[in-house]
């Protein structure tokens, strides 16, 4: 992996941390010389982690839609940053520039990104690895609920796999590294 896409909210949260874990997350990869591409934002865990990456040394790329810079959220300090016009060409451009995701904690939109990139690996799409940074367990009733959807047979087991889940950033990037796309038929007959 040379690039990856981080999905994370565009707010901070209550605990703290979330914002050690976005600004650990941001200088971990800046150190590992990777690009990262993200959704452009300066607030939020989202400018937390970029902000860290830069200060770093790290390459952060943004990909934001123009009413979100006209919004005043645009993070200006970037490597570089790329206008698109719509969220579903955001998500498109971040897709194409990356070789693997990671989603932090987030509302709506990281789950969004989240599952639109595993729902296309799932169909083949792509072989991207998609982990997950389970911070303070942020993410264990959605993992309850992803269980339950191979338990009542709407979910391969297999497909559930394909979301890497790690609370450590160095055992989630390992397993990102060496991750190796499944090659089964989605639909459960």
């Amino acid at each position: 992996m040379n690039s990856v896409a981080v999905y994370c909210g565009s707010s901070i949260g209550k605990d703290g941390i979330y914002r050690e874990a976005a600004a650990r997350l941001g200088k971990i990869l800046a150190g590992r010389d990777m690009d990262i591409i993200y959704g452009g934002g300066k607030i939020g865990l989202m400018g937390i982690m970029a902000d860290a990456a830069l200060q770093a040394g790290g390459r952060v790329t943004g990909v934001i839609p123009g009413f979100l810079v006209a919004l005043e959220v645009a993070h200006g300090q970037l490597t570089r940053l790329i206008t698109v016009e719509t969220m579903h060409q955001r998500k498109a451009v971040i897709n194409e520039m990356s070789d693997g995701v990671i989603a932090l904690p987030g509302g709506f939109g990281t789950l969004d990104e989240l599952f639109e990139m595993l729902t296309w690996g799932q169909l083949g799409l792509h072989d991207k690895p998609v982990g997950l940074l389970n911070t303070n367990g942020f993410y264990d009733p959605m993992l309850s609920l992803v269980s339950s959807m191979v338990t009542e047979g709407f979910l391969k087991e297999i497909n559930r796999d394909m979301l890497l889940v790690y609370s450590d950033i160095d055992e989630l990037l390992e397993n990102m590294e060496n991750y190796r796309a499944p090659r089964v038929r989605k639909w459960i007959e």
